[in-house]
């Protein structure tokens, strides 16, 4: 994401009033990936009950302990605010931008977390983390987190507005429009598809395209709770107007799932069949990449000549996706196996810079290719010099084939990019963007035109969030997000009254907060210090840490007992058991 979303959202007023609760249901989903709900460890839930100041008996049956209440509530709000703080990255994750998003994620949790076991909640948290590694600004991610509780009716637009800000606000109604954008049209055909494209780029807020499309991820990993009828109608929406809309923004990995998943929706057995195929060599496939690249990424270094001319190389790499694989056996006629560009690799270099390396660009990528042809087999014919010949629109690239396969051992050919960071910065970023292409946008001048949109968008963001040092000056020294955003005063600790503060804002009570801070407060001098809240932020990264270890074994069952659900044995133990049922 290079363009549209370099930035940040901005100095929004801070709102005011208390929360409210918000008891409305939400309908069953599935589990996220990665963002969740988190749990204080029930050892902490009795430990703050043993240890609370009031022992009466009413008291301990009228209130909850922390682990089950206010506490848990914070523990999530932190957790949850340092997860996407941490995925924003040092650039775009200011003290406004954390403000921002720790007052949309306090409006958010009480409003969702409730009434369908908190899958809202983490849906909400996960759409919010594809935008955060997207690396777009507070306002987005902000927006995601909201736009769930804004379906579901647990908030209003006025509640945005008056405790968010009316950026945040502008974005999501951006964001609904967009939502029903797809019924303008009559027939989905591509000419349809394609003007509706253009017409989301150039009339709404780039960011709200953004935002939408992650919505549209979220919407497809949880495909599987709608009828198969309308699984396909959504997949072929998205697969005609929002997998391109999202290689025009240049969110690459975001497209390629969204392909993926709608393939698989729409075409079922193709899916499967080319699944297998990849599968069945993935492993090594992948394998092979990490290893070339290291053997390519070490020449390159070595060599004395490109030493003197290159200050920085990297080396991507990349496997084919399910739905590119199938597009080039449609196209082509082909067998999986003479599919040429599984593997790639893309060299980017950055040249030295003084006043006698104008030349050095083409030079390095002309000497990178010479090592490359002294490694490994380049088959000819296939070499394409973009860069002594540009294209038409001023992509510059060198695209080399080489053969990999080893004798009695065939392999896909291995396609390698090179390119300098001007040309790369250019190719994703500029007007001959690859992925504006790709998005339907073949005009050089309407691509350029649409570019300088969304860079005017994520500019105005970045103004808006931009910190200022005599604004931030009480933040200026607090090395911990979280712990900033709950020391109000600024004085380096957590008093009861400003705990007590969040606590309400959450829908938690002042009994809750007491007991939290007698459970947190290690010296009992009845406030937190930045090292207690640490503990506690500790506490809570085991917790998550846990719950992902739950996550991926759960996998591991489920797909173990796909496996033998696949093969037969599942059948033939029912078929026993229920033998034993009819004799017994």
């Amino acid at each position: 994401m290079a363009t549209a979303a370099t930035t940040s959202a901005a100095a929004i007023p801070t709102g005011g009033g208390g929360r409210r609760q918000h008891p409305h249901p939400r309908r069953p989903s599935l589990r996220p990936r990665r963002l969740h709900r988190l749990r204080l460890p029930a050892q902490a839930a009795a430990a703050a009950a043993a240890s609370s100041p009031s022992t009466s008996s009413s008291s301990s049956s009228s209130s909850s302990t922390p682990a089950e209440g206010g506490g848990r509530l914070v523990a999530e709000l932190v957790g949850a605010f340092n997860e996407l703080t941490g995925r924003m990255g040092e650039g775009l994750a200011t003290s406004s931008s954390s403000r921002l998003l720790f007052r949309a994620l306090k409006l958010a949790l009480p409003a969702l977390r409730d009434g369908d076991g908190g899958r809202a909640l983490a849906r909400a948290l996960a759409i919010a983390a594809s935008l955060a590694d997207l690396q777009m600004d507070a306002e987005v991610i902000s927006a995601g987190i909201l736009r769930e509780a804004l379906d579901a009716g647990a908030i209003s637009m006025r509640d945005v507005k008056s405790e968010i800000g009316i950026s945040t606000a502008h974005l999501l109604h951006e964001s609904l429009r967009l939502k029903h954008a797809p019924s303008k049209l009559d027939v989905l055909d591509d000419e349809s598809a394609s003007a509706l494209r253009k017409f989301c780029l150039s009339y709404y807020d780039i960011r709200a395209v953004i935002l939408e499309l992650a919505l549209k991820l979220d919407m497809m990993r949880h495909l599987d709770c709608l009828p198969r009828y309308l699984q396909r109608i959504k997949s072929l929406e998205v697969l005609k107007i929002y997998a391109p809309l999202a290689h025009a923004v240049g969110a690459g990995n975001l497209s390629l799932e969204l392909e993926d998943l709608s393939f698989r929706y729409l075409f079922p057995h193709s899916y499967d069949h080319i699944d297998q195929w990849l599968r069945s060599q993935e492993t090594e496939n992948k394998l092979l990449i990490d290893s070339y690249k290291e053997q390519l990424l070490q020449a390159l270094k070595d060599d004395d000549e490109l030493s003197q001319i290159v200050q920085d190389i990297s080396i991507q790499g990349r496997y084919k996706s399910r739905f590119s694989t199938m597009k080039k056996l449609v196209k082509d006629g082909r067998k999986p196996e003479e599919v040429n560009d599984i593997l790639a690799l893309r060299v980017i270099l950055e040249p030295r810079c003084d006043g006698s390396s104008l030349d050095w660009g083409p030079r390095a990528c002309h000497r990178t290719h010479e090592i490359i042809q002294a490694m490994w087999k380049e088959v000819p014919g296939r070499t394409k010099d973009y860069v002594t010949r540009p294209k038409e629109n001023g992509y510059q690239s060198l695209h080399v084939a080489i053969d990999v396969s080893e004798p009695g051992k065939m392999r896909p050919l291995m396609e390698i990019q090179i390119r300098t960071k001007e040309m790369h910065k250019f190719a994703v970023g500029g007007e001959a963007s690859h992925s504006l292409y790709k998005g339907g946008l073949t005009d050089p001048g309407e691509a350029k035109r649409l570019k300088a949109i969304m860079l005017a968008a994520a500019e105005l963001a970045a103004m808006r969030l931009r910190d200022l040092p005599a604004s931030d000056q009480g933040d200026s020294n607090c090395t911990n997000r979280a712990f900033c955003q709950l020391d109000k005063n600024g004085d380096g600790r957590i008093s009861i009254e400003e705990l007590t503060e969040v606590m309400e804002d959450l829908g938690a009570g002042g009994k809750d907060a007491k007991e939290l801070m007698h459970l947190l407060d290690a010296n009992s001098d009845g406030s937190l210090s930045s090292d207690e809240f640490e503990a506690f932020q500790r506490q809570i990264e085991l917790m998550r840490s846990l719950d992902d270890k739950d996550d991926r074994y759960r996998k591991i069952l489920k797909e173990k007992l796909q496996t033998i659900d696949s093969a037969g044995l599942i059948q033939v133990y029912r078929k026993q058991l229920g033998d034993k049922l009819l004799v017994s």
